[in-house]
C-alpha cells in the first residue's frame, strides 16, 4: 500500500499511449479510492533485434548471414531459407530490397556457432529474430549449409540466360 496522495483514479488506456496522461481517467488528484486499491506496474526491458552481418561478401549488403547471440557470432543454416527471409536480413541491415537468397555457403563456410535453422519469415518482419526457427542454437546442418543474402544496395548486379526452345522460331517457345 502506498501512502500520500492519490494522483490518478479511474484509469482508463488502450495500450497505444506513450505516457499515462494520455489514458483516460478522473482529473488529476480526484478520486473515490484509497491505498487498499493502488495499482502497481512491474517493466522489463525489450532487447533490441540482435546484431546481424554479412560477412566475406563484396560489401557489408551482400554475403554470408551471421548473427549475434550470447555474445558469439555464428551462421544460419540454409533450411528452408528463401528470399523473403533474406529481405529481412537486408530491411534489418538497411541495405534496400533483397534481390538474391543464395544457399549451400555461397560465400564461404563459417566457423562459429550455427546459431539458426529453419527460418520462416513472411519478409515484414523488423529483424531476423523475430522470424520463426527452431530455438537458438537447435539444429540439423553443417556450414555447408550457410545463408546468404545479397541485397539491392549491394551493387551487385543479377543477371541470368533465358532462351526459348520448342518453337518455330528463334523468337518463340
Amino acid at each position: 500500500e502506498g501512502r500520500g496522495p492519490i494522483w490518478l483514479s479511474d484509469l482508463n488506456c488502450t495500450g497505444t499511449e506513450e505516457s499515462l496522461t494520455e489514458c483516460e481517467a478522473k482529473p488529476w488528484g480526484e478520486h473515490v479510492c484509497n491505498h487498499v486499491e493502488d495499482a502497481s506496474v512491474e517493466c522489463s526491458e525489450i532487447p533490441a533485434p540482435g546484431p546481424i552481418r554479412l560477412v566475406d561478401g563484396p560489401n557489408r549488403c551482400a554475403g554470408r548471414v551471421e548473427v549475434l547471440h550470447e555474445e558469439q557470432w555464428g551462421s544460419v543454416c540454409h533450411d528452408d531459407w528463401d528470399l523473403n527471409d533474406a529481405q529481412v536480413v537486408c530491411k534489418q541491415l538497411g541495405c534496400g530490397e533483397a534481390v538474391l537468397a543464395p544457399v549451400a555457403a555461397k560465400f564461404g563456410r563459417g566457423l562459429g556457432t550455427l546459431w539458426l535453422d529453419d527460418v520462416n519469415c513472411t519478409g515484414t518482419e523488423a529483424a531476423l529474430s523475430d522470424c520463426p526457427a527452431r530455438p537458438w542454437g537447435d539444429h540439423n546442418c553443417y556450414h555447408g549449409e550457410d545463408a546468404s543474402a545479397v541485397c539491392s544496395d549491394s551493387g551487385v548486379t543479377v543477371s541470368a540466360s533465358v532462351r526459348l526452345v520448342g518453337g518455330i522460331s528463334r523468337c518463340s517457345g
